[in-house]
């Protein structure tokens, strides 16, 4: 069962992205109309209470992110404005657990982007305070802040030369932490025969980002894209949304022990939903990496899952209006290759001022979805 509620955002033109924090007590919207707006979990009323709002950029604001909670209350945007700014919440006067008194103060803003910056996303807090930005000029850049205490300092680490537009990153969470740092970076580009999603990983040796993987499954111009946590299981799993949900799964082969060179993947996909039969504009899985959900123009967010023999099928569908929608019962497999269950949490570019709630009937404890 499902509870869904709306929420007035008072946001005065569309809501491009929607993030929560590592608990999923707080979230923050981004908008057109320049502001960001951070809201907090009421959990005895059921509501979301709007803690603070504030101009971010001078253009279009289209994503949000959070830092982990090791770092502080900190999260980073990006605009069509071509920077990216990193905030800080500072703590007021007042009795512990109140941010009545809390505001949130610019620490940096990264201007080496001469476009559009796209998305934004902080590594894994294994690696560090590390923050990556994509852009429409093709270049993908990762800045680090050496020190933790003090944010007004960020330097450029790598800049990454994509070669097309870019639309989306994501990192891959790093289990075991020995792994090397990868990402995955996706394009928008409409050109025919143009790759639409690379993936680059950190090589030790040479202090570079060397580009490891043009995945020539995916064709059509590409949205959002999400790796899956990995809790145990030999390959990675890359959810993406273009057309339509496509799962792509990445199977390290086997090298020499002595190798120096970047790790070789065999790539496949493992599921393709066509159900939404409409643009799928974002992905995200759960904490376990066993179900995605997915959202697209059909106004309904999808989740799926595997199971034992690898087949994906879509478990729940629940529209716009917070509605679930019965499933037939013939439901179709949205894919079929041996790999385990995978998939956590989404939104789209929201096409209203208001923002749809909805959340499982289990104990509010249980953080299953940040």
């Amino acid at each position: 069962m499902f509870v869904a509620r709306s929420i007035n955002t008072e946001h005065k033109d569309l809501i491009h992205d929607v993030a929560y924090d590592f608990y999923g007590t707080r979230m923050a919207t981004c908008s057109s109309d320049h502001t960001v707006r951070i809201w907090e979990a009421d959990i005895a009323a059921g509501n979301w209470n709007n803690t603070a709002q504030w101009k971010a950029h001078s253009g279009s604001v289209w994503k949000v992110t959070w830092a982990n909670p090791e770092f502080g209350q900190v999260i980073a945007t990006c605009s069509f404005d071509r920077t990216a700014v990193v905030w800080e919440e500072v703590v007021g006067e007042g009795t512990p657990g109140d941010r009545s008194g809390n505001h949130w103060v610019k620490r940096t803003t990264l201007v080496d982007s001469r476009t559009s910056v796209t998305d934004v996303k902080f590594a894994p807090k294994s690696l560090g305070l590390i923050l990556a930005t994509c852009s429409a000029d093709g270049f993908v850049r990762i800045y680090e802040a050496p020190d933790v205490m003090n944010l007004t300092q960020w330097s450029l680490q790598h800049e990454i030369c994509v070669k097309v537009s870019c639309s989306c990153i994501t990192w891959n969470p790093i289990y075991p932490r020995h792994a090397p740092p990868m990402v995955a970076v996706g394009s928008d580009d409409s050109t025919p025969d143009t790759p639409k999603v690379m993936l680059y990983e950190y090589n030790e040796n040479s202090r570079r980002w060397l580009k490891i993987e043009s995945l020539q499954e995916v064709t059509e111009p590409v949205n959002d894209l999400a790796f899956a946590p990995n809790l145990g299981r030999s390959f990675h799993m890359l959810g993406i949304a273009c057309k339509d949900m496509k799962i792509i799964a990445l199977e390290p082969q086997r090298m020499e022990e002595e190798s120096t060179t970047s790790t070789k993947y065999n790539s496949r996909v493992i599921a393709h939903g066509t159900e939404h039969n409409a643009t799928v504009w974002r992905v995200a899985w759960n904490v376990t990496g066993t179900i995605l959900a997915s959202s697209g123009d059909d106004g309904c967010i999808r989740l799926w899952k595997g199971n034992y023999l690898g087949n994906w099928i879509c478990v729940s569908t629940l529209r716009g209006d917070g509605t679930q929608v019965v499933l037939d019962a013939a439901s179709v497999p949205a894919g079929s290759l041996g790999a385990p269950p995978l998939p956590h949490g989404i939104s789209r570019p929201s096409i209203s001022r208001n923002h749809k709630i909805s959340s499982s009937q289990v104990d509010k404890s249980d953080v299953m979805w940040h």
